[in-house]
């Protein structure tokens, strides 16, 4: 297995937990795929998988469509056209299907058809797949094999659903208890750096209940005495609301909100303090072995940027399942148009296994 990043820490993270597999740091602009041959020598590539900065598609920020790292797709897909692996696999933020960038999803879909690959897009929620996040995401699966491409079975319900035929969902609760020490240690579990060092920060979280925020001004009356309210006129804000609710304790009793990549984004569920690297860790599914390199802001960007481990596995069996299927892929069920990708990626009833196709 071979990584490549441009953020050192993040390289080193994979060598320290992947001693057997080859870790490169550098911009992919400037690695060349000769350059990754003669490492691995004549093994054949079959699958080729990554994340393109997502800064310009994100929902969170303010999503430029016409930031030049949209674009970073090409790098990606110059190692595609040079190893032809069997399988690629692209993740993305859900804005990447939003009607501003229509163009760079058609772009992406037109490359590697010309290549030979046929793409399949959907929007999965972690939590489907057994990761104690409400994290949504894109993953585009693509084969050159005529394949079908399979998705991953849901096997967790959402929140506060109830169907016999799914497991209840996984909560921060289950996290904290199951994925934090490893052999009687805990790694990456800093309670110092997460303590809250403005008085009236802590004063304020302190007064909040589990599992709540403040967003509106009923919170800020619900939640604070007066003598904390935020100084500014409610009747000023878009919408009379922050953008982003502030305050946001988690709820161990429920699915985490989307980890990301700022440290003090949440608080603990019930200490006035913000998370550890370790328990973000554990939301987003890392086994308590897994062991992050760099400082603590350096590993909270590897943290909020990880697909979920837990989700990345059922990925990784979906794609074997279309490896190993005999099933070709229907004619005309290829997405056309920005449409036509759209109402696929959206299509829930379409993100399972077809357990016929062997």
């Amino acid at each position: 297995m071979v990584g490549i990043d441009f953020l050192a820490p993040a390289i080193e993270t994979f060598n320290h937990n992947h001693p057997n597999s080859i870790g490169i740091c550098g911009n992919l602009k400037e690695i060349s795929p000769k350059d990754i041959k003669k490492l691995i020598g004549n093994k054949k590539v079959s699958l080729i998988c990554g994340g393109p900065p997502c800064q310009g598609f994100s929902t969170i920020g303010r999503g430029d469509a016409e930031d030049s790292r949209n674009h970073l797709f090409y790098e990606f897909l110059k190692f595609v056209e040079f190893f032809k692996p069997n399988h690629i696999m692209i993740e993305n933020v859900t804005g990447l299907v939003a009607r501003k960038n229509e163009n760079t999803l058609l772009s992406i879909f037109d490359c590697f058809s010309k290549l030979g690959y046929e793409l399949d897009i959907r929007v999965l929620t972690a939590s489907h797949y057994g990761v104690p996040e409400a994290r949504r995401r894109v993953i585009i699966l693509g084969n050159n094999r005529g394949k079908e491409n399979f998705y991953p079975e849901k096997k967790f319900a959402n929140y506060g659903e109830e169907n016999k035929k799914l497991k209840p969902v996984r909560t921060v609760d289950w996290a904290f208890k199951n994925l934090m020490e490893y052999r009687k240690k805990i790694h990456n579990h800093d309670i110092d750096g997460a303590f809250i060092k403005r008085n009236i920060e802590r004063a304020r979280i302190n007064a909040v209940p589990e599992g709540k925020n403040i967003r509106y001004e009923r919170d800020e009356k619900a939640y604070l005495p007066e003598e904390l309210w935020f100084d500014h006129d409610w009747n000023t804000l878009n919408e009379k609301r922050f953008r982003e609710a502030k305050f946001t304790r988690l709820d161990r009793a429920k699915p985490s909100p989307t980890i990301v990549t700022s440290s003090k984004t949440y608080y603990h569920p019930t200490e006035n303090r913000y998370l550890t690297a370790r328990e973000a860790a554990a939301i987003q599914s890392f086994p308590a072995k897994f062991v992050f390199q760099g400082s603590t802001s350096k590993q909270w960007t590897q943290i909020g940027n990880a697909v979920p481990p837990i989700m990345a596995e059922a990925l990784g069996k979906a794609v074997i399942k279309s490896h190993e299927s005999r099933k070709r892929k229907p004619k005309g069920t290829v997405p056309l148009d920005f449409e036509q990708i759209r109402s696929y990626a959206f299509k829930y009833d379409k993100d399972t296994f077809d357990n016929s196709s062997n």
